[in-house]
């Protein structure tokens, strides 16, 4: 203690910080505490933490204004998960243990925000650098080694297919004069990003299910084959900065909005939950009239926004707050992960968002939970907006999960609710996010990531060819062999 102490005795001093080295220890206690419970509420106004009585009083007698001010502020919320929690350690303590005890609060809490002079502010980039846009600027005409025209290339060296791998084994297409010159359907672009919370393999999420079959194979349920209904390309991957996420996230947007500009689909492949960020803001700028999102999900990711720009965990928190997404226009489907508390729970009913847990499931059963999630998203009368995080399944069914958490849905119970929504509703897009594939040593993950992307695929394709009229269509061959 005498060793670590002189340390951070010789940090304080350094940084210029007035703080004893009890504050400081306690200071890396609450720490750690903070990092499960702090910047988790979003708080509507401050609420006291404890109650009044008598007991309580008398344990407090020695505190001053301000710090009885403090106690019963929010802010002790950033050290306690909660105020049961906080009222027990108050009387744990006599009078003089409670002063020394809210002093050392009142002081943990003062550094945990940005210090100017001392924190860094962001991260300094060298902008003399002549190649500082490279990453993100498309080659002109001019520099092509080859003219062609504009329209999808097939990359295919055999008549059966083969040759470069592609999403759904498509045409490749390059910009966007090639969507419209194709009159492309569907465009299938991965977004390798990979700089959020959990395992960080989601960067190779999109190589390994253009690695994967079953995209686009006719779909045996709805007797679709959506490489005969739609016209389906494989657009590439966006380039994204795999050292600072910030920097990309208004490409991706406009990578997003260009392929919605040519009336093209974008069917996008990440990359973790921060994708969602980028590709939502822009499809919510392209439908003015606004856009149902469906989001499927073992985590809500609306945690208020912490140090950085934008993360996995506060997406939603974002998009609402900035009112780039109405609340009352978000559907979250598989909720089970820790984040998501009363408090946060009462704040998406506060916007309007229509929330539904693994418990809502424990107690309704699926299919009733399944049935007023696709009611939910007909009567928006909006396009709809898949964003599907795997992590929606349980482990078992999908281990490359990169935030994954135990008791999810199966695929025999996703399938069909994807399928539904594709098929019952006009698709403004559709995204399966955050496949960590160094998880899963097996191809079972990748596959049937692929087998969620077919569902949507198969329900777009029945929904254009006017197949789908009457709800939760399945074609009558698959139903009965026909014999008695």
């Amino acid at each position: 203690m005498t060793t670590s102490g002189n340390m951070w005795k010789g940090y304080s001093k350094r940084k210029g910080l007035q703080m004893n080295v009890r504050t400081l220890v306690t200071a890396m206690a609450c720490s750690v505490l903070l990092a499960a419970c702090s910047g988790t509420q979003p708080r509507s106004q401050p609420t006291a933490l404890v109650s009044n009585t008598a007991d309580l009083q008398s344990r407090l007698a020695l505190l001053d204004e301000a710090q009885r001010e403090f106690l019963f502020s929010e802010e002790p919320l950033r050290l306690f998960a909660s105020a049961s929690r906080l009222t027990d350690e108050l009387m744990r303590r006599n009078p003089e243990q409670n002063l020394v005890f809210v002093s050392d609060m009142m002081s943990t809490v003062s550094v945990l925000a940005w210090r100017p002079g001392i924190d860094m502010g962001e991260i300094v980039l060298n902008r003399e650098n002549e190649g500082f846009n490279s990453a993100t600027t498309l080659r002109p005409a001019a520099l092509w080694t080859r003219r062609r025209d504009f329209g999808p290339v097939n990359v295919s060296r055999y008549i059966g297919g083969g040759g470069v791998p592609t999403f759904a084994g498509a045409p490749v297409a390059v910009f966007p004069e090639d969507l419209i010159a194709g009159k492309v359907d569907v465009a299938i672009a991965g977004v390798p990003q990979s700089m959020s919370s959990g395992t960080r393999d989601s960067d190779n999420g999109p190589k390994a299910m253009r690695l994967m079959h079953g995209i686009a194979d006719r779909n045996l349920f709805t007797l679709q084959d959506p490489h005969a209904v739609l016209n389906i390309v494989d657009y590439g991957n966006f380039n994204v900065d795999r050292m600072l996420k910030d920097r990309t996230i208004e490409h991706i947007s406009a990578m997003v909005s260009s392929i919605v500009e040519t009336g093209t689909i974008p069917f996008l492949i990440g990359g973790d939950f921060s994708v969602s960020y980028s590709s939502i803001k822009a499809i919510s700028s392209q439908y003015k009239s606004g856009v149902t999102v469906v989001h499927l999900g073992a985590h809500f990711n609306g945690e208020p926004v912490g140090a950085h720009q934008v993360s996995d965990r506060d997406v939603i928190y974002k998009l609402i707050t900035e009112n780039k997404l109405a609340g009352g226009n978000l559907i979250q489907v598989g909720l089970r992960g820790p984040q998501a508390g009363r408090q946060e729970l009462q704040w998406l009913r506060q916007q309007g968002v229509k929330y539904h847990t693994m418990a809502e499931v424990e107690r309704r059963g699926w299919d009733a939970v399944a049935t007023r999630v696709l009611r939910e998203a007909s009567q928006s009368g909006l396009p709809v907006y898949i964003s599907f995080d795997v992590s929606v399944l349980d482990i078992s069914q999908l281990p490359a999960a990169g935030r994954a958490v135990p008791g999810g849905l199966t695929m025999r119970e996703v399938l069909p609710l994807v399928r539904r929504l594709c098929a019952e509703n006009p698709v403004a897009g559709f995204e399966i996010l955050d496949l960590a594939p160094m998880l899963d040593i097996t191809y079972t993950s990748a596959l049937n990531a692929n087998y969620v992307m077919n569902a949507c695929l198969a329900g777009v394709a029945l929904y254009k060819s006017g197949v789908a009229s009457d709800t939760d269509y399945l074609a009558p061959l698959t139903l009965d062999h026909g014999s008695n």
